[in-house]
């Protein structure tokens, strides 16, 4: 649902809500967990008058998973999938105001997340409870200065005030590495805070070489090493109207995960994590509504947070979610760690933009190719978890007439390391990362139809996910009914169809 409008000639508002329909096709396809998926956003903007502006925005998101548990094979399939209820929102009110050299912005807000996780065996009994909350209040404000018409300068300054509650049991888990994780009950709450500053400066020189000078401080409570410093510096050069070079770098700092510094009083030792960073790119415009770009990048990973009792694991292979029991429950970092990973990674990406013009087509083609790889305490070097060598992203549509569009979507990714398992069903360590899954790719085809009327618009879409019906291969664990490796796919062709409303 989406509704839309202005507020007294002086500022519009929108308000959506959605509801994912994938609980209705689990159910029919008789799975042994249903996903409920909710959304919602609402956005006001108000023009006091031409300088002034004041501005809300909520968008919060409602996840919940369901277990069917009528059989033991379901009980079975049940105990291997972590089960997360997920509430989460942001919610902030902004302002600016114009003045005849710049702007400022004043932002207060809020962002909340309450965790829900657990998984249980086949008896039911739990193996890992997990109940967090994390809440944080931040004021930030934002000002650009014209200094004169080739001199700008950017300051801006930030305070975040965090709450964060953990409640946790993770009793005797043997990993399948065959390490041993006990965590009886950890409970714990805690407050930090954030605060960050930067200026950034830049000027155009001879109408040709653009080149700009910044720095960043961060601090947070939450680390014996507070305070990171962070410069940073680019120059783009225009050779004509139609193409520049450019090139940027600097450091970029990344706080440890609250959870991460909860689960040993040692972890408060972990310092902020490091990436030193430089691009160099070539963009040119072909045409009025067609652009291509090459850039290549390099980033060079420090202090990134490893465990101390498994010397092979780096947090950077765990990801930015929260595996379960299949995952050894890695990304939650309930351990002993420290600062003693690094790594790198690098790539070059070739893209191809066209603009909806007269030419009633538009779309962005990419081509990428990249590495990664990490070292860890015990100084093996690995390609990460997240190493695909080659992607390919085609995004088009083609606008028939004004009440018919078209669209398609092509993605294509070569094959992520994983750790296969040997015939007891357990992982060895020099076996970490050492084999890939089969390349993926999946076509993506959708139709829209408008309907004009005098006060409103209707739209109605046809959608088809994976058209050909290619079940991609991306995790792999070990059955131990059926005492092989078993790979989970994905849930292969998917047809929808919708509404919507404008008024």
């Amino acid at each position: 649902m989406n509704i839309e409008g202005p507020i007294a000639g002086k500022g519009n508002y929108i308000f959506s809500a959605r509801r994912s329909y994938l609980d209705f096709i689990f159910k029919a396809a008789g799975f042994n967990f249903i996903p409920e998926y909710y959304d919602a956003l609402a956005k006001i903007t108000y023009n006091f008058d031409s300088k002034n502006k004041l501005s809300y925005l909520f968008i919060g998101a409602f996840d919940n998973v369901n277990f069917n548990n009528n059989t033991a094979k379901n009980r079975y399939n049940n105990s291997r999938i972590l089960g997360s209820d997920q509430t989460s929102y942001i919610a902030g009110i902004s302002f600016r105001h114009l003045f005849p050299k710049g702007f400022f912005d004043l932002v207060l807000s809020r962002n909340f997340t309450d965790y829900n996780s657990s998984q249980k065996d086949t008896l039911l009994n739990p193996i890992f409870l997990n109940d967090s909350k994390e809440g944080e209040n931040e004021l930030k404000g934002d000002l650009i200065y014209k200094i004169s018409p080739s001199e700008e300068i950017n300051v801006g300054l930030s305070l975040k005030q965090i709450k964060f509650r953990a409640d946790l049991i993770l009793p005797n888990f043997y990993t399948s590495f065959g390490e041993i994780i006990n965590i009886p009950n950890l409970k714990s709450e805690e407050s930090y805070t954030k605060a960050g500053m930067y200026v950034n400066y830049s000027n155009l020189l001879f109408n040709r070489v653009r080149i700009g000078v910044g720095i960043r401080g961060d601090y947070f409570s939450g680390i014996n090493d507070k305070l990171s410093i962070s410069p940073r510096f680019s120059i783009v050069y225009y050779l004509n109207d139609l193409a520049n070079l450019f090139f940027n770098c600097g450091y970029y700092y990344q706080t440890p995960s609250y959870i991460w510094l909860i689960a040993d009083e040692s972890n408060k030792n972990l310092k902020s994590i490091r990436a030193n960073q430089f691009i160099l790119g070539y963009e040119r415009k072909l045409k009025e509504d067609v652009r291509i770009k090459l850039e290549g990048y390099l980033k060079i990973y420090n202090d990134y947070p490893a465990s101390v009792n498994r010397p092979y694991l780096i947090l950077s292979n765990t990801g930015a979610g929260y595996g379960g029991a299949d995952e050894n429950f890695a990304s939650y970092g309930l351990e002993q760690l420290t600062s003693g990973g690094k790594g790198n990674a690098y790539g070059v990406e070739f893209s191809l933009q066209k603009k909806l013009s007269e030419v009633p087509l538009y779309g962005l083609l990419s081509f990428t190719y990249n590495q990664s790889n990490f070292t860890v305490i015990d100084n093996v070097k690995r390609p990460g978890s997240f190493d695909q060598r080659w992607i390919i992203n085609l995004s088009a549509g083609y606008m028939f007439s004004k009440n018919w569009e078209g669209s398609v979507k092509f993605r294509f990714a070569s094959g992520n390391p994983y750790t296969p398992f040997n015939e007891s069903g357990m992982q060895n360590v020099k076996d970490y990362n050492s084999v890939r899954y089969k390349s993926t790719h999946s076509l993506d085809f959708r139709i829209d139809r408008r309907w004009n009327f005098e006060k409103w618009n209707l739209i109605t879409y046809i959608d088809i996910q994976n058209v050909y019906n290619n079940k991609n291969s991306n995790s792999v664990r070990w059955n131990y009914l059926e005492k092989k490796a078993d790979f989970q796919s994905s849930i292969g062709i998917l047809p929808s169809i919708g509404i919507n409303a404008e008024f």
